[in-house]
């Protein structure tokens, strides 16, 4: 089977996934056929079902009392872990149906500092943004784990070098690649799409043959 990876960008409540096929190792860049899947995955319930304790359960955390928001954080990360499994899961079998292998994902990673405890986030608006998106980003890592793939972490500062040097080019080289996939492709190719992309291909190119 050809080998595969997924990516994910991360946001409150949902992340952009894309899956790619396996990059040239030699002098080159990426072409429209190694995109194979794109879409939006939930991480907080049926659009119908979302709540702000589900989007954004930090927010709604900040006016309870320390044990009840621990209480509602802990389901909450239960929840986004869930259907990022379902998700990946039911991926891993489309592509596995297509005869692709996924053997790995990459995620976007933020460029904070570690988190302090759960009452310094809850009293601070930037903390609490920063614990928010950490907390979709594990549950995104948990998934993936959980079906045994190589999980990666990269900052989205670093993508551009870090991948170019994959395709053997540069990263002006590599962002006009990436540009003209979305005009082969067609829309959604935002931000999102290609940080997904870059992040996948970073982490199948740590895989060994």
């Amino acid at each position: 089977m050809r080998r595969a990876a997924l990516g994910f960008r991360a946001h409150s409540g949902w992340a952009v996934m894309l899956a790619v096929a396996e990059p040239a190792v030699e002098r080159g860049l990426p072409t429209a056929s190694m995109i194979i899947e794109r879409r939006r995955i939930d991480l907080a319930g049926a659009a119908a079902a979302r709540t702000s304790a589900t989007v954004q359960p930090y927010h709604m955390a900040r006016d309870l009392d320390i044990e009840r928001a621990r209480d509602l954080i802990e389901r909450s990360t239960r929840e986004a872990t869930r259907l990022a499994e379902v998700a990946v899961r039911g991926t891993i079998d489309s592509l596995r149906a297509k005869d692709w292998a996924v053997a790995a994902c990459g995620i976007l990673l933020a460029s904070g500092r570690p988190l302090p405890s759960l009452a310094e986030i809850l009293a601070s608006h930037s903390l609490i943004h920063g614990a928010e998106g950490e907390m979709f980003r594990q549950a995104l890592q948990s998934a993936g784990e959980s079906f045994g793939l190589r999980v990666l972490g990269a900052k989205e500062r670093d993508l551009y070098p870090r991948v170019a040097a994959v395709f053997g080019a540069s990263p002006e080289q590599l962002r006009s690649a990436l540009d003209g996939l979305g005009r082969a492709l067609g829309p959604p190719w935002r931000q999102d799409e290609k940080y997904a992309a870059l992040v996948a291909w970073l982490a199948l190119s740590g895989i060994d043959d």
